[in-house]
């Protein structure tokens, strides 16, 4: 079998997305798969390297590439891992716990050349896809407005590690946060947080959070969170400095919880498999794609930012 042979590494809630992906675009095909819980990997069994330790799988050898969609808190350990190995690395977002770690890891990549890319998801949307072509040519951007709403629990599954801020690294800010602000790098370039409101529930997790940025030449930004809303809500609006708005409903077309997920995630797979395959040499110059340490940055700063307003 021909094309690049990659290693899944985690099969957690998200890990389908990225199954399904890897049977869908050409030129990439699943090699290998991952998981502490070895019930998990039954269905692997025969048909690819099933392994139940990370370090044992990068060991074996036979990979071109990995995907990591494992808990949080264990971004660090295994990216380091592979790309100490020589592998290219697909991480899910957010890049790591703290903006320090996702810097080393950034650091790691150039300095073994190897690609590093962050999955963020929406980039890939048809809906964004689109507005980012109305864009072109049109009056600059004046305020970026993204609303990310869904209830949790809903999403989850058996991972109640979203739960738990100590492996999520935080609740809806830290969760969903980088997949919201990338959509504002997006559009408007990079931002810094001014203003954050966050509310949290009984155990201490963000449900709620309201986020003001500024970016270059006055340009705003606004991320609207909520992990208690009953269904599903996600888009983006653009204000132009004609006074003209355009938005985009990322869920358009998309009937069902998450429905949205299975094409963005082939968007995903197909953007990495161009980083490794394209002209221009991506392991050689160490070009490591939306790296995904801007959006940590924004996280912390977001968390700073509650607490001054908390100390008020």
């Amino acid at each position: 079998m021909s094309g690049l042979r990659v290693g899944v590494i985690g099969l957690g809630v998200i890990s389908r997305f990225y199954l399904a992906a890897l049977e869908q675009v050409p030129g990439v095909r699943l090699a290998a798969v991952c998981d502490r819980d070895a019930e998990l990997l039954r269905e692997f069994e025969g048909r690819v390297g099933c392994f139940t330790d990370h370090r044992a799988l990068l060991a074996a050898g036979g990979l071109d590439a990995v995907v990591v969609t494992v808990p949080n808190d264990l971004h660090l350990t295994i990216c380091r891992d592979a790309l100490r190995a020589g592998l290219p690395v697909c991480v899910e977002k957010p890049l790591a716990l703290r903006a320090t770690e996702g810097a080393d890891l950034a650091s790691l990549a150039v300095e073994r050349r190897v690609p590093l890319f962050t999955a963020f998801h929406r980039r890939y949307n048809a809906a964004v896809r689109e507005l980012c072509r109305t864009l072109e040519g049109a009056a600059p951007v004046r305020s970026v407005t993204a609303r990310y709403f869904e209830r949790i629990e809903e999403h989850v599954g058996r991972d109640r590690w979203y739960l738990d801020p100590e492996r999520c690294g935080g609740g809806c800010v830290a969760d969903n946060g980088p997949n919201a602000y990338d959509l504002l790098r997006l559009l408007a370039g990079p931002m810094r947080v001014e203003a954050a409101e966050v509310v949290r529930d009984e155990g201490g997790v963000d449900r709620h959070a309201l986020l003001e940025l500024a970016g270059a030449r006055g340009v705003r930004g606004r991320i609207e969170l909520d992990w208690s809303y009953p269904g599903e809500l996600k888009d983006v609006t653009v204000e132009l400095a004609d006074g003209s708005v355009l938005r985009a409903d990322l869920l358009a077309g998309h009937d069902g919880f998450k429905q949205s997920l299975w094409h963005e995630y082939v968007g995903i797979v197909t953007a990495f498999k161009r980083l490794l395959t394209d002209d221009g040499d991506a392991r050689g110059t160490g070009f490591r794609g939306p790296d995904g340490v801007d959006a940590l940055r924004v996280v912390e700063a977001a968390y700073r930012a509650e607490r001054a307003g908390a100390r008020r």
